[in-house]
């Protein structure tokens, strides 16, 4: 099975096709521009933060979670677990991405964070914690961030939607 073998490499690849999906949802589903206007440029963009960035961050973080933040309580290790993902990574990778987004789309970084980033890390509180808690108690470490990834397909959209607003 290649994801025990190569694990990096099959996240990193799945990451960026969740991550486009994602984008292909919010530009026909949400923003409903319809094919013959669909950015792919944009999806582009979206496949590349996932696969260069998140796949390969995600895959080493959950890895460095599971090593290192162990307690003799199951119940105080995910918690902690939780805690320090979303105020260390979620935090990070937010920043991470918006500010990526912006340089690759030719526009301010300052700009982009300071009108998406603290609306967006709230929305974050509020669906993460509780999926990131589900994933460290039920899934093997292997398989975190394809849940993370499955559930993404919805955050992504979302993502790809605060990211194009205010062009």
């Amino acid at each position: 099975m290649k994801l025990a073998s190569r694990p990096l490499l099959t996240q990193s690849v799945t990451t960026a096709v969740l991550f486009a999906t994602g984008d292909v949802m919010a530009q026909q589903a949400v923003e409903k521009v319809g094919f013959d206007k669909h950015n792919l440029g944009r999806t582009g963009r979206m496949a590349l933060y996932g696969g260069a960035v998140f796949g390969p961050a995600a895959t080493t973080w959950f890895k460095f979670l599971a090593q290192k933040i162990q307690f003799r309580s199951e119940n105080v290790t995910i918690a902690a677990r939780v805690l320090t993902d979303q105020t260390v990574f979620a935090s990070t990778n937010l920043f991470c991405f918006l500010s990526s987004m912006s340089i690759m789309e030719g526009s301010s970084p300052k700009d982009k964070l300071e009108s998406a980033y603290w609306p967006a890390l709230q929305k974050n509180w509020m669906l993460w914690p509780a999926v990131q808690a589900i994933n460290f108690k039920l899934v093997p470490l292997e398989h975190r961030v394809l849940v993370v990834n499955v559930v993404s397909l919805g955050w992504n959209c979302y993502l790809s939607y605060i990211n194009s607003q205010g062009k």
